[in-house]
């Protein structure tokens, strides 16, 4: 039996709804968005979600018999920073169930957990492991000025030849950094342009 401190999470919020972004937007998920992050992205849309202690703390047993009850055959676990905690067990008990397990991390902690799919999302505040970047299926760069290219390019190297290359501009940037995305995948055709669809539909 894992220790009691893999068997509860605190939880910022949980939803089914629409992926709205990268490799699997379109697709219905539950959404398990686990609180606590020390990566600290400046334009983070979910701050809200740093600071583990304002948040409830929820049993993984919980966590499977809401995403049962939602219908949902895909849950995507994500934060804050997800990878922060062992998610053994969480992911264990989620294939018991039938439900698909993907993860939305930035890579800054070892991964734990079984997985159908990963995104790795890095970010400049706290660089990525070569390890996770290893594992990703889906690397995601988040785009806000011009740098984030070169970034992009440098990572890319780092991940395995059939991970799914996305590169996404910074919501309060999208009309500044679109038309540079826009020329650099005619120009890098191995990249894909994701955008947050999501926020279009006004869905969570």
């Amino acid at each position: 039996m894992p220790p009691e401190s893999a068997l509860i999470f605190p939880v910022m919020e949980y939803f089914y709804t629409v992926q709205g972004e990268g490799a699997n937007t379109g697709k219905a998920a539950f959404f398990l968005r686990l609180a606590g992050c020390d990566v600290g992205c400046v334009w983070c849309d979910v701050k809200e979600s740093w600071d583990a202690g304002k948040h409830s703390s929820m049993p993984i047993s919980a966590m499977v018999e809401a995403v049962k009850a939602s219908g949902a055959v895909r849950v995507v676990i994500t934060g804050g920073e997800p990878a922060m905690y062992n998610l053994d067990e969480l992911t264990q008990q989620l294939h018991v169930a039938g439900i698909e397990c993907y993860l939305e991390t930035s890579g800054a902690y070892p991964l734990t957990g079984e997985w159908d799919w990963v995104c790795v999302s890095p970010k400049k505040f706290k660089k990525p492991l070569d390890s996770a970047l290893a594992s990703a299926d889906e690397l995601k760069i988040i785009v806000y000025n011009e740098s984030d290219f070169s970034w992009a390019e440098e990572y890319q190297q780092k991940v395995g030849t059939a991970c799914q290359l996305f590169l996404q501009p910074e919501y309060s940037a999208f009309n500044k950094m679109v038309p540079s995305i826009v020329e650099f995948v005619k120009s890098h055709p191995e990249w894909t342009i994701s955008l947050q669809t999501h926020k279009i539909m006004h869905i969570p």
